[in-house]
C-alpha cells in the first residue's frame, strides 16, 4: 500500500464556528417534520440546563415548590394549574411560560442570565405534543444488552455501521497499514512501532483484520501496555509524588503505580483491581498487592502546615474521597452536594456525607506528615514468588512416599505413646465469639473457630464458654491448619505463624492465675511462658511448625469453680505482634482431670493422632491414616533436611516482606463518627449523623444489622445493580482509542453531562464487559479489532461541515499525544529511551530555578543521573504545584483532583520545548549520531534514514529538499563556529561519539530536531 499524506493540521480558529454548525445542524435534524422527541436525548439536557436550577433537586433554591427532574412532580397538579400536560400546550402551564409575551412572566427569568432558542422551545413544544413521554436518567437506569443489527462485522462495527445508515452517511475508508499499526502499537504501548515491526505489518499477506489481530496479541502481552494503561488511570485516582497542599512535600507511593503496571499486564480483573483498591485491606488474608492497591485511598492531598485544624481537615480529605470514588468508577458529580443538594442530580447532601461515612475508618494523619509502610518491592516480590516456588517443591518431596519412610513409620508408631495420657479433654464451643479487629469467627462442627473475613494488623478474640465440667483444671489452646489460610496456617500471616502475646481468662471479677504452661512446640525465643507473663511484648510463636497442629496447655493454680453443674469463663487472646500474626484456626478444650497436666503427657503429639495411634491399623480411617501420616513427616529424622530447608525458605521469605520500600496504605480503624456539615462548614456540628451508604437512588448496600463497610463499597461499585461502572469503564476505553467517548462528557454522566451517541452500544459493551468477567484486555481488543477502529482519520469538506466532532464516529480520532508519549516517542526514535518497567520516579532535566519559590521547607531540584534521565514520562517525579514544565506545556494535569480527560491545547511553547529542552535537544544529538554511523556523510541517505526511523516513512521530495538545503547552510554556518558546534553537540549526559566531526554533527542535529519537531511527530492518526 502507498503510504497515506499526513494532512497539515488546521488551526483551532474555526472551533466557535464550527461548534455553531453542529448545533445548528443537530437542532434542525432532531426538529424534522416527523422526528421523534426523545426526553432523555433531548427535553432533559433543556431542562437541567435552563430550568433545574430554580426547579430541580436543591430543595434550598427551588422556587414555587415546582420540581422538573421528577415525573410525578412534573405532572402533578397545582392550584388548579399543571406544569405539564401530555397533549395539550394550553394546559401545560411550562409552554405558557416559556413562551410568555411578559417579561415578568416569561421563564427563564431575566435575572437566571438563560434564555431558551427558538429550536429548544420547538423541541419542548414538539414533546409535548407528541404525549409528553418521561424517562428516568439514562445513567441511572441499569443497561440493557440488545442484539446488534444482523450483518458482517463485529458488533461493534454493526451498532456502527447501523448508526451512519440511519444518517445516509458511509464510513471512511480503511487507513493505510503504516498508519494502522502507528496507530495501534501508540494507543496499546504508548510508544511507537520499530520501522522492522512496520515492515513486517504492511508487507503480511493476511488481510488487514488478520494481520492486525496478531500485532495486537503481541502489544497486549506487552509489559509497555501495562504502563500505557496507567497513565490514563493514574489521572483517575491524582496519583502524585507529593502531598500538593501548603509545601507540597514529598510522599512514597511508587510501588502503587507499580500495582497498576501490573494489574493491567496481568489483565487483572477489573471488579478484582476495584476491591483490592478501594479495600483490599479488608480482604481476607489480604495479599501484599491488595494491601499495597488499598494506597488508593491515601492518593489525596494533605497538609503538613503548622497551626492546620484537624477537623477542618479531615473534613476536606473526606470530601475529597467522595469527589474522586464517586468520580472514577461513576463519572458523577456527588461532590456538588458538599454544601447543598445537588442542583441538577438527584444526590443530596445526605447521600455525600453518607457515601464519605464510607471512608471513616482510614487511619490517617490529619495534619502533619502521613506515616508509610514499608513493603517489598517489585524485584523483592518476584523473589518472594521464587521462594514460594520452591518451598511448593520441598512441599511436594515431603508427601512423596517411600519404602523406606513407610518402614521408618511403623517403627515409629510402636514407640510413639510409650504410656497413655491420664488426662480427659473435652472440647469447648463458645457461647460467644469476637474479634475487636472485625474478623468473622465461625465455630466448626468440631468445635474449632475459624477466622475470616478482615484481617487487622492485630486483634483480640474474646469468648465465653459454658464447660459442663464440675470444675476446670487446665485449658488446652490447639492452633490448627486450614486449607484457607496462608501456608496452611495457623496464622494468618502469610508466612502461616502466629504470635499469641496473652492468655488471659475471667471467671467472673476473677482473673485466673497459672500454675505451669507447657507446648508442644515453641519458637525459639518465643516460649509459651511468655503468654501468661502479663507481657504484651513476650508471646507464643511457631517458626517454622506452620501448616501443622501444635497446641499448649494451661494447668490452673486455683480450679476454676462450677455452678450448676457448668463452668463458665470468658478467655480473652491478646494478639498484638502485628503483622496480621494471628489465630487463623484454633480450638479449646478444658479437663476436671487432677495436675499434673502437660502438653507433654502426649510426648507432643497432638491429640487426633494421638486417638489414631489408639486405634489399631487395620481399623483406622483414611482420615486417621493421613493425620498420623503427616505428623511422622513433620518430625521425620529421614525428612530432617527438607524441613530445614524449609524452615530457611521461611526465613528468607519474612525478610523480604518486610521490605525496603515505603508506600502510603489504608489501615481500618475505629470509624470516626460522620455527620452532615451544614453548608459544607466544618465547625457545624448541628447535622444529623450518618451511617455509610449509597446514594438514595440506587440500588442499596444490604448489611442486615451490621455497619457497611469500604468493601460493601466495592462490591457495590462492580455489582450489576450498579447502572454506572461498566459504563462509565467502557466509555473512557472507547475514548482512548477514538479521541471521544461514547458519552462525551467522561466525568459527568448526570443530567448536565452528554447524551450517549449511541446508547445501545454503550450498553452493549457495557454488559459485554461483565459477563466476561471485566477482562479489561477482552474489551480492548474488542474495540481496537474492529472495522471502526481502523478507519482513516482523513476529514472530508463533508465530515467537517456535518459532524464535525465525529459523533457518528463515521471515522478514526486524530490527536496529539499525550504529555508523556511526547518525550517516550522521541526518546524511543533517538534509541535513548530506557524500557526498564517500575520504581522510583525520577527527574529529567528541569529548568534551574524552577523550584524557588517552592518553600516549607525550601529545596533544590537534582536532576536524576544515567538511565534514570531516560525512562518513560510516567515515573516523572510529579509535583503538584510545581508540575515538570515540559509535561505542563503538554496539557498533564497536576493530579489534584480526578482528570477523566486531559486538555488539549496547541500552543508556541509546546514547539519551544520540542526545540529546547535539553532532553529533546539531547534526543535529536543522539538521534543524529545514529544517523552518521547508519549513512556518513551521504545527506540524501541520511534524510532517508531519519524519516524511516522516525516516522516509518521515505521524505516526499519537498521534505527531502527542504532539509538538504537546511543541512547544507546549516554545515557552513558551524563549520564557521566551531564553538556554537560543540555546545549543540555536547548538550545532555550521554557521552558524545569521539570520533564524529563537530560541524558535521551539529548540522544533523539541525535537521533531527525539526524532524522531531514536525506535527507528525506527536500527533497519533
Amino acid at each position: 500500500m502507498k503510504d497515506q499524506k499526513m494532512p497539515i493540521a488546521t488551526g483551532t480558529s474555526f472551533r466557535a464556528a464550527l461548534a455553531f454548525v453542529g448545533m445548528l445542524l443537530a437542532v434542525t435534524s432532531q426538529l424534522s417534520a416527523e422526528a421523534a422527541i426523545e426526553f432523555n436525548r433531548d427535553v432533559r439536557p433543556i431542562l437541567s440546563d435552563k430550568c433545574f436550577a430554580c426547579h430541580g433537586p436543591d430543595k434550598g433554591k427551588r422556587k414555587g415548590d415546582l420540581r422538573l427532574d421528577i415525573e410525578k412532580e412534573a405532572f402533578a397538579e397545582r392550584e388548579g394549574r399543571r406544569a405539564i400536560v401530555a397533549g395539550k400546550l394550553d394546559g401545560s402551564e411550562l409552554y405558557k411560560r416559556i413562551t410568555h409575551s411578559s417579561k415578568r412572566k416569561k421563564m427563564p427569568p431575566e435575572k437566571s442570565g438563560k434564555t431558551l432558542s427558538q429550536g429548544e422551545i420547538d423541541i419542548l413544544r414538539k414533546w409535548i405534543e407528541q404525549g409528553a413521554r418521561w424517562q428516568a436518567h439514562w445513567s441511572a437506569i441499569k443497561p440493557v444488552k440488545s442484539d446488534p443489527l444482523p450483518g458482517e462485522g463485529s458488533p461493534v462495527d454493526r451498532f456502527i455501521r447501523s448508526r451512519l445508515e440511519r444518517e445516509q452517511k458511509k464510513a471512511a475508508p480503511q487507513a493505510d497499514r503504516r498508519t494502522i499499526i502507528r496507530r495501534i502499537t501508540f494507543d496499546l504501548t504508548g510508544l511507537p512501532p520499530s520501522p522492522a515491526d512496520v515492515d513486517a505489518f504492511v508487507s503480511d499477506k493476511a488481510s488487514d483484520g488478520d494481520a492486525a489481530a496478531r500485532v495486537i496479541e503481541k502489544l497486549l502481552a506487552s509489559e509497555h501496555y501495562g504502563e500505557r494503561m496507567a497513565m490514563y488511570w493514574l489521572d483517575l485516582v491524582r496519583y502524585a509524588d507529593t502531598n500538593g497542599i501548603h509545601g507540597d512535600n514529598h510522599r512514597e507511593h511508587a510501588l502503587y503505580r507499580d500495582y497498576v503496571i501490573d494489574s493491567f499486564n496481568e489483565n487483572k480483573a477489573f471488579d478484582e483491581f476495584t476491591r483490592e483498591q478501594l479495600a483490599g485491606d479488608l480482604l481476607p488474608d489480604a495479599s501484599v498487592q491488595a494491601r499495597i492497591a488499598s494506597g488508593y485511598n491515601r492518593l489525596l492531598m494533605t497538609t503538613r502546615e503548622g497551626g492546620a485544624q484537624a477537623k477542618e481537615y479531615l473534613a476536606k480529605y473526606a470530601a475529597d474521597r467522595v469527589r474522586n470514588a464517586s468520580g472514577v468508577w461513576m463519572a458523577s458529580t456527588m461532590g456538588c452536594a458538599e454544601c447543598h443538594d445537588h442542583k441538577f442530580d438527584q444526590f443530596t447532601m445526605k447521600d455525600f456525607y453518607s457515601f464519605a461515612s464510607f471512608f471513616a475508618d482510614i487511619k490517617e494523619t490529619a495534619v502533619g506528615t502521613q506515616a508509610a509502610t514499608a513493603m517489598p518491592s517489585r524485584a523483592q516480590l518476584r523473589q518472594i514468588a521464587e521462594v514460594d516456588s520452591k518451598a511448593l517443591e520441598v512441599r511436594k518431596s515431603l508427601d512423596v512416599q517411600t519404602p523406606e519412610l513407610a518402614e521408618a513409620q511403623v517403627l515409629w508408631e510402636k514407640k510413639a505413646l510409650p504410656r497413655k495420657t491420664s488426662t480427659a479433654w473435652s472440647a469447648l464451643r463458645p457461647v460467644e465469639a469476637s474479634s475487636a479487629g472485625g474478623a468473622a469467627l465461625k465455630v466448626l462442627d468440631d468445635g474449632s473457630i475459624l477466622a475470616s473475613g478482615a484481617n487487622p494488623d492485630k486483634d483480640v478474640y474474646t469468648l465465653r464458654f459454658e464447660a459442663e465440667l464440675r470444675g476446670v483444671t487446665g485449658l488446652r489452646l490447639e492452633v490448627l491448619p486450614d486449607a484457607s489460610l496462608p501456608a496452611k496456617g495457623p496464622g494468618r500471616a502469610t508466612n502461616g505463624n502466629i504470635v499469641l502475646n496473652e492468655f488471659e481468662v475471667h471467671q467472673g471479677d476473677r482473673k485466673v492465675s497459672w500454675g505451669v504452661v507447657t507446648a508442644s512446640h515453641s519458637q525459639d525465643k518465643y516460649g509459651v511462658a511468655g503468654v501468661t507473663d502479663g507481657n504484651q511484648g513476650t508471646g507464643w510463636a511457631l517458626l517454622p511448625r506452620v501448616g501443622a497442629e501444635s497446641h499448649a496447655v494451661f494447668e490452673a493454680s486455683n480450679v476454676l469453680i462450677s455452678k450448676d453443674r457448668k463452668t463458665s469463663f470468658t478467655i480473652k487472646l491478646h494478639q498484638n505482634y502485628g503483622g496480621h500474626h494471628t489465630l487463623g484456626r484454633f480450638r479449646l478444650l478444658a479437663t476436671d482431670s487432677s495436675p499434673p497436666i502437660r502438653a507433654e503427657d502426649s510426648g507432643g503429639i497432638p491429640v487426633d493422632v494421638v486417638t489414631a495411634l489408639q486405634v489399631k491399623s487395620p481399623r483406622r480411617t483414611p482420615e486417621q491414616k493421613g493425620a498420623i501420616s503427616r505428623y511422622y513427616r513433620s518430625i521425620s529424622p529421614e525428612l530432617a533436611a527438607a524441613r530445614r530447608e524449609l524452615e530457611s525458605l521461611a526465613s528468607r521469605k519474612k525478610k523480604l516482606e518486610k521490605g525496603s520500600t515505603k508506600v502510603l496504605i489504608s489501615t481500618a480503624q475505629k470509624p470516626r463518627m460522620m455527620r452532615v456539615l451544614p453548608r459544607g462548614n466544618w465547625l457545624d456540628d448541628s447535622g444529623q449523623e450518618v451511617k455509610p451508604a449509597v446514594p438514595g437512588f440506587l440500588s442499596q448496600i444490604e448489611t442486615k444489622e451490621a455497619r457497611a463497610t469500604r468493601l460493601d463499597l466495592a462490591n457495590w461499585m462492580i455489582s450489576r445493580d450498579n447502572p454506572y461502572t461498566a459504563r462509565v469503564f467502557v466509555n473512557r476505553l472507547w475514548k482512548l482509542f477514538f479521541g471521544r467517548g461514547i458519552v462525551k462528557s467522561l466525568d459527568d454522566f448526570g443530567s448536565q453531562g452528554s447524551w450517549p451517541t449511541h446508547p445501545a452500544l454503550l450498553d452493549w459493551l457495557a454488559i459485554e464487559f461483565m459477563e466476561k468477567g471485566w477482562d479489561i484486555k477482552h474489551m480492548v481488543r474488542l474495540i481496537v479489532s474492529s472495522d471502526t477502529y481502523r478507519q482513516s482519520s482523513l476529514e472530508t469538506r463533508e465530515d467537517r461541515s456535518l459532524d464535525p466532532y465525529n459523533e457518528l464516529f463515521a471515522r478514526q480520532g486524530r490527536f496529539r499525544l499525550d504529555a508523556e508519549m511526547v518525550r517516550d516517542n522521541a526518546l524511543s526514535i533517538s534509541g535513548l529511551l530506557v524500557r526498564t518497567l517500575g520504581g522510583n520516579s525520577v527527574k529529567p532535566y528541569q529548568p534551574g530555578g524552577y523550584w524557588s519559590h517552592l518553600n516549607f521547607p525550601k529545596r533544590s531540584y537534582k536532576n536524576s543521573s544515567g538511565e534514570s534521565l531516560y525512562r518513560r514520562g510516567l515515573y516523572t517525579y510529579w509535583c503538584r504545584t510545581f508540575l515538570h514544565p515540559s509535561l505542563l506545556a503538554f496539557d498533564a494535569p497536576t493530579r489534584e483532583e480526578c482528570t477523566a480527560e486531559r486538555v488539549r491545547s496547541n500552543t508556541p511553547q509546546q514547539a519551544l520545548v520540542l526545540l529546547n529542552d535539553p532532553i529533546y535537544v539531547e534526543a535529536a544529538r543522539v538521534f543524529a549520531q545514529r544517523l552518521l554511523g547508519e549513512s556518513g556523510t551521504d545527506v540524501d541517505k541520511g534524510i532517508q534514514w531519519a524519516f524511516r526511523e522516525a516516522l516509518a516513512r521515505s521524505p516526499i521530495p519537498a521534505e527531502a529538499k527542504l532539509l538538504k538545503a537546511l543541512h547544507q547552510r546549516h554545515l557552513g554556518e558551524y563549520s564557521g563556529d566551531p564553538e556554537s558546534a560543540k555546545g549543540l553537540a555536547t548538550v545532555g549526559a550521554k557521552p558524545v561519539a569521539g570520533d564524529l566531526p563537530q560541524a558535521e554533527l551539529a548540522a544533523w542535529i539541525s535537521i533531527t530536531r525539526v524532524i522531531l519537531n514536525l506535527h507528525e511527530i506527536i500527533t497519533r492518526y
